[in-house]
């Protein structure tokens, strides 16, 4: 078996293209990996998840989006990570061994959020549940209590996974507590878990206590750019890397206020693009006309360090 490549750098959380009737749009799913790819310099995905409405999916849709970005990522792509979560237990464990099937890089699954798991026992007996139906693919949690509701502390869940999650490969980490994420870095340095970090405007903060990469929106568009504060970061040259995520945080505290959300990240997306993601499903609705030429504007204005 070839030694899985580690996870690291930018990974796009993708967007699901709809048609204007509201159905899934599978065909632009090439060109939106040849974007990622050669526009973006980003070559890793997280399908069905928060930014690509997985949750307002049926199963088939969350299943033929797996499969097309599968194959029209096949040898473009680094990791193709596939969102099983759902509110009930069958059928993340039916989403886990269908990407298992079609050979996904990892699965990831979120609390669940109705009935919630109320302490670390009861999210690790779910968890593991998912996690064996695809007893060989590296498996990801999925923490974003924002919109979960879910405050179990990462660290906490981390302490024994091993041994009840064999598989058990990281975290994709959306909450802007770094204190629990630095904790869970420190605690797991033998271990080589991969922690991503999810919230893009504070993604400098988190490579400072020691995040392997990060999954975002923003590398939709502005991936390319990221990857050039990774670069600066690397180096080290930390006064280059703060002017690139002043730059990002300054956009997005410019369209959050405007009120940001799936549905405006598919309007941003199409402009810079230029492919149609089309409307968000209800009960989202569309990005008005004046955000899109606010948020263009805002955009355009920016001028980055290397010249762009």
């Amino acid at each position: 078996m070839t030694p899985r490549k580690k996870l690291k750098g930018l990974v796009a959380a993708t967007i699901t293209p709809m048609t204007p009737d509201g159905r899934i749009n599978l065909p632009v799913i090439r060109q939106y990996v040849d974007y990622l790819v050669n526009e973006q310099n980003v070559k890793n995905v997280f399908v069905n998840g928060t930014t690509g409405e997985g949750l307002s999916l049926s199963i088939q849709e969350r299943k033929q989006l797996a499969e097309e970005w599968m194959c029209q990522g096949k040898d473009k792509l680094d990791h193709v990570i596939i969102h099983v979560g759902a509110l009930n237990l069958p059928e993340c464990q039916e989403m886990a061994r269908h990407a298992a099937a079609i050979g996904a890089s990892g699965i990831a699954v979120i609390a669940p959020f109705f009935f919630k798991p109320i302490n670390k026992g009861e999210l690790v007996a779910f968890l593991q549940k998912v996690a064996s139906e695809a007893p060989e693919v590296p498996f990801y949690y999925y923490h974003i209590p924002p919109l979960t509701g879910v405050k179990i502390h990462v660290e906490e869940l981390l302490d024994g996974i091993k041994a009840q999650i064999p598989t058990f490969q990281g975290v994709k980490f959306s909450d802007t507590d770094l204190l629990d994420l630095a904790q869970c870095i420190h605690k797991n340095e033998t271990e080589e878990f991969e922690f991503l970090y999810g919230v893009d405007e504070q993604l400098l903060g988190a490579l400072a206590v020691g995040a392997n990469g990060a999954v975002g929106s923003t590398y939709n568009y502005l991936g390319r750019q990221t990857n050039l504060m990774l670069q600066a970061f690397a180096k080290p040259d930390f006064a280059l890397a703060q002017q690139y995520q002043f730059l990002i945080g300054e956009f997005l505290n410019f369209v959050i206020k405007l009120g940001f959300g799936v549905a405006q990240t598919k309007a941003v997306m199409t402009f810079v693009s230029g492919i149609p993601m089309g409307p968000p499903r209800l009960p989202l609705v569309s990005a008005s006309s004046e955000f899109i030429i606010k948020a263009k504007a805002k955009l355009d204005s920016i001028v980055w360090p290397d010249g762009d």
